[in-house]
């Protein structure tokens, strides 16, 4: 069994190498994300501590069992009296007759001296034990509603809880989804910056020759020289720009990742419809949750206007020994008690009228948490469509713009046009470059933005 553990576990780490040599696909990366994030990870113990308090609140529906253990000693006369009739032990020499003297009752006079007389035994008792064992068990039968409102509301904070954890979940799904798309925009930026820094490096051989056959000057290979080290510092950038990408989605998959599968495609999704947004938001699903919990605070409200009605049973056995004649010396009791407030100043319809309004005031942020997102649905719809223009045509441009340069490079080459012409004309084509790479990083912002705002629902 040894020897198959190890060959498992080398196995298994053969496999995760294998997949980390081969890049991590983002599949995969959701996958482990949604296993490993720490704040996924906290949100779920948050549902699951309101889970414990919904328990807690249906616990009160079926009252409580207690058990009460009392050992005492005392010589007071009324605990040494209490305990003897509780133990069911009381005599009549406990009352004092050992100071009765019947001689006494043959004249008034006597009948009033014996009356007057104190009994020592009942008044200064010897020490007395007592234990007692009781089981007492309370329900309440009915409590106005407070009690069904109380589990009513317990329920509906498990639920917005669970629903802030899917608002975690999303948002976490969202930035490592951006991550992804991000590096392989960065990766399309740094490979066509590598093809200008392979064309500038061309430039550069070709113009140290004609500076050998007198057809160029030494300032026009300085000016190829210096866009060259500018180019290359772009690269370093986006390359460093590539280390902090990883760093976060290490930080994400709480775990390091060093390669990824980048995504074939730039354009992660299809804008998300308007009812797909309104159906799934979650902070419309949260207002929505939060309206029923005022609903069941004003029935809590209500509760004090009405009776309290509670049973109970109780079973007790007692003796100056533990547990010392137990069956002789039970003892039983049930009741039940109605409590009934009538008046307490007005505190109850102040709080009633409170929740009230509280309840009409989350109605209306209800109604704008609505207006809020479809907004916000319209103004991210216009931006992408604003941004897709944009990208069409930065790419009409860039390649308008590569075209150029080699024509100018052409040109150079046919001595009909300067280095410095050259190198507005490649200055010109890395800052499209750059221009595309930003607003499809804008572009692909607002889309996981909209996918966000409708809780990850992607078309």
């Amino acid at each position: 069994m040894p020897t198959i553990s190890r060959i498992l576990s080398v196995s298994l780490l053969m496999s995760a190498c294998h997949l980390q040599a081969a890049g991590l696909s983002l599949n995969d990366a959701l996958e482990m994300l949604h296993r490993q994030n720490l704040e996924i990870k906290a949100s779920n113990l948050d549902v699951q501590s309101a889970q414990s308090d919904t328990a807690i609140a249906r616990g009160y529906h079926f009252g409580s069992l207690d058990f009460t253990q009392t050992v005492s000693r005392s010589n007071d006369a009324g605990n040494v009296f209490g305990f003897k009739l509780s133990s069911r032990e009381a005599a009549f020499g406990d009352f004092g007759f050992s100071d009765f003297n019947p001689a006494l009752m043959t004249t008034p006079e006597g009948q009033q001296q014996l009356l007057a007389t104190e009994p020592k035994d009942l008044n200064y008792p010897g020490y007395q034990n007592y234990f007692q064992s009781k089981l007492t068990y309370m329900l309440p039968l009915f409590t106005g509603g407070k009690l069904s409102a109380y589990s009513d509301i317990s329920k509906k904070m498990e639920k917005i809880k669970s629903l802030d954890a899917e608002q975690v979940k999303t948002e976490k799904t969202y930035e490592l989804r951006k991550s992804y798309y991000d590096m392989a925009l960065l990766q399309a930026s740094i490979d066509h910056m590598n093809v200008i820094l392979g064309n500038i490096t061309t430039l550069e051989r070709t113009t140290q020759m004609m500076i050998q056959e007198g057809y160029a000057k030494k300032v026009d290979l300085l000016e190829v020289e210096a866009k060259k080290a500018n180019v290359e510092r772009s690269i370093t950038e986006m390359e460093a720009n590539k280390k902090l990408l990883y760093h976060y989605i290490s930080f994400l998959l709480n775990q390091n990742v060093s390669e990824i599968e980048l995504p074939k495609n730039d354009y992660p999704a299809t804008p998300i419809g308007e009812e797909e947004v309104m159906a799934n938001n979650i902070d419309l699903k949260k207002a929505a949750e939060g309206l029923e919990v005022r609903e069941k605070m004003v029935n809590l409200a209500y509760a004090p206007f009405l009776p309290q009605i509670g049973a109970f049973a109780e079973a007790s056995s007692a003796d100056d020994t533990f547990l010392g004649d137990f069956n002789d010396h039970k003892a039983y009791t049930i009741g039940a008690r109605l409590t009934w407030n009538l008046f307490n100043g007005g505190v109850d319809g102040a709080s009633l009228e409170k929740a009230r309004v509280e309840k009409m005031k989350t109605k209306t942020q209800v109604e704008l948490a609505k207006k809020g997102v479809a907004l916000q649905y319209d103004k991210i719809r216009t931006e992408i469509e604003s941004l897709n223009a944009q990208v069409n045509s930065l790419e009409k441009e860039l390649a308008l713009a590569d075209q150029i340069y080699k024509n100018y490079e052409g040109r150079y080459h046919e001595h009909l046009a300067s280095m410095s012409d050259v190198i507005i004309k490649q200055s010109q084509q890395i800052e499209k470059v750059l221009n595309l790479q930003m607003v499809k990083n804008q572009r692909n912002e607002r889309l996981f933005a909209l996918e966000k705002l409708s809780n990850g629902v992607k078309q």
